[in-house]
């Protein structure tokens, strides 16, 4: 079973640190941008996102097959790190774009372009969890390369939360609208590079079927792989969670806390979450997988609690800041291990039905969880916030506050609590890896 050398694991942070760069200001501040920049009201804000989220449902399974057919010189996956790179980080830009339109037309820029960066999202984000079944068929190494592919999406998130609103009011000089028109197409450019370092160094040493399969047989991996639903199901609830909790954690600092000073500090706390991803290979040999798993979620719930009691407890910051501290400390495990194990479903789907699907499955169970939470996690926010008659820049009424307080705290907490029960079946099927892995082998011997 092969190691990577430095250059892979690198090589492999690098692409998600580039998704980040792009992705992370979409996720942590499109919300209030739109609210608070752009002028769209919070309600439609909230809409644009769920309209995303039923065009996700299309291009997701779209995206893996278009991967299970790719065939070219450089492999199945790792093209798609250069042909996509570029319209990315275009359309992160236009996101951010406030053309001077009215009415429906800013409605219909807004929406256009946030979907549009979602869809090719979709196509350069899935390869970097797809290949990985394709990197090294050890799956102790797999979570090793997912370690260091968290540290590159918390390092790419730490660098926009420490620098975004900086940039943006340094450039703009006050002037929001200018400043974010020149910040993204940095973080843009950044992006691009890293993208094209993951395109020239992570090959793919783990050879798939030679000929491309139906159209349809693809889904066949599905069939009776409940390591995938499990891992899907999960997924879909945490991003929930986790997007609900940042997107409303700057009206939760600003309006409920008076403390727009900490929002990003709030953000950059993410980063310590890398403490738990880092200790991931030693916890995975300790514990199994889905034991790490599940005390991640765990971890989760019980910080959202702490919050809760001191917002209880006249808004106590220090117990507010260890519960929202402690959040971020246990999504590491919570975050990363269904990235490690997706590829697990790879090799599950392929000993069950003979199909191996690594773009399909890694498109619908990684990537369009991830958007669909996320669109999810920040459109209920926006509809709370509208439904409460929520009013940029003003000093907020009661049903606000509270609506408030339900986004980042008890929302989150009631999700991540879902997100837990099917990960506690986990084990039953994780049991199996060693003898599949084995037939594995042995079927490709004999192929060979």
């Amino acid at each position: 079973m092969s190691k990577t050398t430095s250059t892979v694991r690198l090589s492999y942070a690098a692409s998600d640190i580039a998704c980040q760069l792009v992705f992370a200001p979409i996720s942590f501040y499109l919300l209030k941008f739109y609210t608070d920049v752009y002028g769209l009201a919070a309600g439609v804000a909230g809409t644009i996102m769920l309209v995303a989220r039923f065009v996700d449902a299309i291009d997701a399974p779209l995206w893996g097959i278009l991967f299970e057919r790719t065939r070219s010189r450089w492999g199945k996956i790792r093209p798609w790190f250069l042909w996509l790179c570029g319209p990315f980080a275009i359309f992160g830009v236009l996101t951010f774009l406030t053309p001077d339109l009215a009415g429906n037309a800013k409605i219909i820029y807004a929406a256009g372009t946030y979907i549009i960066v979602n869809i090719l999202y979709t196509g350069i984000n899935t390869p970097v969890t797809a290949i990985l079944s394709a990197l090294t068929d050890n799956p102790q190494e797999r979570v090793v390369l997912t370690c260091f592919r968290m540290f590159g999406s918390k390092l790419g998130v730490l660098i926009v939360n420490l620098t975004a609103m900086k940039l943006v009011g340094w450039l703009g000089d006050g002037d929001d609208r200018k400043g974010y028109l020149l910040t993204v197409p940095i973080y843009a450019a950044v992006a691009v590079g890293m993208f094209l370092i993951a395109f020239r160094n992570l090959k793919e040493v783990v050879k798939s079927q030679e000929k491309p399969q139906p159209t349809l047989k693809g889904f066949g991996a599905l069939r009776g792989n409940w390591p995938w639903w499990i891992i899907a199901s999960s997924s879909l609830l945490f991003w929930i969670a986790f997007i609900s909790r940042v997107a409303a954690a700057p009206y939760f600092f600003e309006y409920t806390l008076g403390r727009k000073d900490l929002i990003p500090l709030a953000f950059a706390l993410d980063f310590i979450s890398l403490g738990t991803v880092l200790c991931l290979p030693w916890m995975c040999r300790t514990w199994s997988k889905g034991t790490v798993w599940a005390a991640g979620l765990a971890g989760m719930i019980v910080g959202q609690l702490i919050m809760g009691w001191g917002l209880a407890h006249g808004n106590s910051l220090p117990i507010i800041m260890t519960g929202w501290t402690l959040g971020f400390l246990a999504s590491g495990a919570a975050m990363a291990m269904p990235f490690s194990v997706i590829s697990d479903s790879v090799d599950y789907g392929e000993w069950k039905t003979g199909i191996r699907a690594a773009g399909l499955l890694a498109a619908i169970g990684a990537a369009f969880c991830l958007k669909a939470g996320a669109g999810l996690g920040g459109a209920i926010p926006g509809w709370i916030l509208q439904a409460c008659d929520y009013v940029p820049n003003t000093a907020q009424s009661a049903s606000v506050l509270r609506g408030i307080e339900f986004s980042v705290v008890w929302l989150p907490a009631a999700c991540f609590l879902f997100s837990l029960i099917p990960v506690l079946f986990y084990r039953r099927f994780e049991s199996q890896e060693p003898r599949i892995r084995e037939e594995l082998e042995q079927r490709r011997a004999a192929v060979a």
